[in-house]
């Protein structure tokens, strides 16, 4: 079982569950003041909103669509224990059901990029503990441009969006070498050299519109794995029905990211709230804006997680797969056990 410096996920990790009102409604309880939001509706064929601190309330964007931010009243404010929902179909519609998974950052600040042309603007919100920060930039038009993302050690994951324009989501994910679309099915693309990383900065390798198109802004997801509360990686599945792969993590997850590196599948992702119990089978996908799904087998251990199933897009045989997953070990800092379950 990991170690942790971290003796409480939920102080920057956790997953609401809500029934909208149509009007509005604050939503408390996570732990931590939220400083981005994932929102699906469970009960309803809808789009995916994300909403961050850093764009501004109300400043959605759509995981499973290429489009720019738009402004609607989605997440109206973000508080110290949660956030508020507004009016948007979309995150508090009445009489449909709907799911929040929520992340701390926190340390805020600003300055401009550096490497290759013009030094541009960004922004940031950080939380080096978690490894965790969201850094809105403005693209130079030139490889080799460097964006700080305050993490102090390289970040296993990104997650890239233009948020001015319509481009697909860029995925960098460790346990693959290229880069994902977070906004559809398709295969990875092999590409190990588009977006280097190291323990200060993203360098931005070319001019590529989807993340370093001149003056166009662009919002990235950085996330470092954490001992005990982060694991980032990848597995290959056995096709079996029941008995197939188990990927350790070192804690118990109770989030769940998965998506096929080596063909079409969908992006998957599980939580432990809306099922709550192995076998943890309610899923939605985002990539599409399917109702929640509950045929997808996936046992929450207490040191990993076990595939049960062999769907494609968790499970094919030999098929490859990514997974990122959030949640709490068992050992906390000085050894002492975690009460966080």
């Amino acid at each position: 079982m990991s170690y942790s410096n971290i003796n409480k996920s939920t102080d920057f990790f956790n997953s609401k569950l809500w029934s909208g009102n149509g009007s509005s409604q604050a939503l408390t309880g996570l732990g931590h003041a939220t400083n981005m939001v994932w929102i699906k509706s469970r009960t309803d064929s809808r789009k995916h909103n994300l909403y961050d601190d850093v764009r501004g309330v109300q400043k959605r964007i759509v995981p499973n669509d290429n489009v720019a931010e738009d402004t609607v009243p989605g997440v109206t404010a973000f508080g110290t224990d949660g956030f508020t929902v507004g009016s948007e179909t979309d995150t508090n519609g009445s009489s449909r059901d709907f799911v929040g998974w929520s992340w701390k950052a926190g340390t805020t600040g600003s300055g401009t990029t550096t490497g290759s042309g013009t030094g541009k603007a960004y922004s940031y919100s950080v939380n080096t503990t978690a490894g965790f920060s969201i850094v809105k930039y403005v693209g130079n038009g030139t490889g080799g441009h460097t964006i700080p993302h305050h993490l102090g050690v390289a970040p296993s994951n990104v997650i890239i969006k233009d948020i001015s324009a319509s481009n697909s989501w860029i995925c960098k994910m460790k346990g693959y070498s290229g880069y994902l679309y977070l906004n559809n099915s398709d295969a990875g693309t092999s590409n190990s050299t588009w977006l280097p990383t190291d323990a200060t900065k993203l360098t931005l390798a070319n001019t590529w519109g989807a993340y370093n198109t001149n003056n166009a802004t662009y919002i990235a997801y950085c996330f470092a794995e954490k001992s005990g509360y982060s694991k980032f990686g990848g597995y290959k599945a056995n096709g079996a029905s029941f008995d197939n792969v188990f990927n350790y993590t070192g804690f118990k997850p109770t989030l769940l990211i998965l998506k096929r590196t080596n063909s079409t599948g969908n992006w998957v992702i599980q939580d432990n709230k809306r099922a709550g119990y192995n076998q943890a089978n309610y899923h939605l996908y985002p990539n599409i804006t399917n109702a929640e799904g509950t045929n997808y087998y996936v046992d929450f251990l207490s040191n990993g997680f076990k595939i049960r199933d062999n769907p494609n897009d968790i499970g094919g045989n030999n098929d490859t797969y990514i997974f990122m997953a959030f949640g709490q070990s068992l050992v906390g800092s000085n050894n002492i056990p975690c009460t966080a379950r």
